[in-house]
């Protein structure tokens, strides 16, 4: 793993310039998850080098699969003759709240074996029951252990599954176990975001059939095998661009961000087109993969006010329950007051909070809401990463906007999700030294 790393901000700076919206964070973990299937050789396009995905990748080293970074962001991934799970990196396991991913591909090549418990980012407990309860359905047991799962299975039968709640992981897991599933499989209430329609785009070239993308309910039709040599692309990620809109709206900049996956970004525009943010838009162009619809936006500096109704997320087409955080730094710069209700996690809206070291004028309600007042200048401060991907990242934005030099201890967070962050923004014309 990387060393501790700080970054050190010079903030007021305005931002210039075009940048592109790389591949997806959480794209790539479903498409490393998937690629366990196949028995043949596996080329992904747009796997973005964070330290999210090293971890996944270290636990698929572990357990043998061979890995090969052939080109800048793209990976060759080579299944073993048989996993082997005896070593299997738990440290790295740990890391990643990904890893319970691992269990729809390595049920149909293990009969019994032990996964480690996920993690992930520290935002209070997340309920896995949408998995376990899915899984069941296919005639799998699952035993929760204390940091691990013991799973078995005898003979894998499709399924029609209710999910108990439509999280993207889970909808990605049950999916990867029905495609070596023969027949039909039916999953309703299924997330459709941006990684479950990957995964779908990724099984629908190996041969799996699959009916719904994009919709509440697929369709699965199992096939028998994979085994076929494939090349695919990760598509571009909405929380990416999210990032460099609120990092343009809070330094006040004009910049383009090109390739903005529109289908997963309206929502939110449509919010802040109401507080007030100007922007343009390109026609609608294809991703490299032929399915996402990109965009290129370009932003003006605005005037926001407060939006009138509270601002909260949920399962796509709502806003993006990892845009919701961007949203924080962004009504400290509106008029009036904002509330934020981040239902989905017990933690999270904790370290909004953070906020106010840097000038902020923010109230806890609750562990799930809190009032932002606007509009203030943000000024600097030392500030420690919280262990939380999306909160650290609004520390970084306010820090752009501070005027003076900020510190931002311990970026682990930030480099989980986001490539080369600190050489991107400088190149748009922010000053942020990395300190190691």
């Amino acid at each position: 793993m990387d060393n501790y790393i700080d970054f050190k901000v010079e903030g007021g700076h305005k931002l210039s310039g075009t940048v592109t919206t790389n591949s997806s964070k959480n794209g790539a973990m479903g498409l490393l998850c998937a690629s366990l299937l196949n028995r043949g050789k596996t080329v992904l396009h747009g796997i973005p080098r964070i330290e999210e995905v090293k971890r996944i990748i270290e636990v698929m080293l572990s357990i043998g699969v061979k890995i090969d970074w052939i080109e800048k962001n793209t990976l060759q991934i080579i299944p073993p003759e048989k996993f082997d799970l005896e070593g299997i990196d738990k440290i790295a396991a740990g890391k990643t709240r990904s890893i319970i991913m691992f269990l729809g591909p390595l049920v149909h090549y293990l009969k019994k074996f032990e996964l480690p418990g996920p993690k992930g980012c520290n935002l209070g407990k997340r309920s896995i029951a949408a998995h376990l309860f899915g899984l069941e359905k296919f005639g799998i047991k699952i035993k929760v252990n204390y940091s691990s799962y013991s799973i078995s299975t005898t003979k894998l039968k499709p399924a029609q599954i209710v999910m108990f709640e439509k999280g993207d992981t889970a909808t990605e897991n049950l999916l990867i176990t029905a495609a070596l599933i023969p027949g039909k499989t039916i999953i309703k209430f299924a997330s459709s975001n941006y990684m479950v329609q990957d995964v779908c785009f990724f099984l629908q070239k190996l041969g799996v059939k699959i009916e719904g993308v994009g919709t509440s309910t697929l369709v699965v039709q199992g096939v028998e095998e994979i085994n076929t040599d494939i090349e695919h692309y990760n598509s571009e990620d909405p929380i990416e661009s999210m990032m460099f809109i609120a990092s343009s709206i809070v330094t006040d900049s004009k910049i383009t961000i090109k390739a903005c996956p529109i289908d997963f970004l309206e929502i939110e525009l449509l919010r802040l087109e109401k507080m007030g943010f100007k922007y343009t838009r390109t026609k609608v162009y294809k991703s490299k993969n032929g399915f996402t619809s990109l965009v290129d936006i370009t932003t003006y500096p605005s005037k926001l006010k407060a939006f009138h109704e509270k601002i909260t997320c949920g399962a796509y087409p709502d806003i993006n329950i990892d845009n919701l955080p961007f949203f924080v730094p962004i009504a400290c710069k509106a008029k009036g007051t904002t509330l934020i209700h981040d239902w989905v996690y017990e933690n999270r809206a904790i370290y909004f909070m953070e906020l106010n070291k840097l000038g902020a004028n923010i109230i806890l309600a609750d562990p799930h809401r809190v009032f932002v007042e606007g509009p203030v200048e943000f000024t600097p401060a030392q500030v420690v990463c919280p262990p939380a991907l999306r909160p650290a990242m609004i520390i970084l934005i306010a820090m752009l906007a501070a005027p003076g030099v900020s510190i931002l201890r311990n970026v682990y967070s930030i480099k989980r999700g986001y490539e080369e962050i600190a050489e991107r923004l400088n190149a748009l014309g922010a000053k942020i030294e990395i300190l190691s």
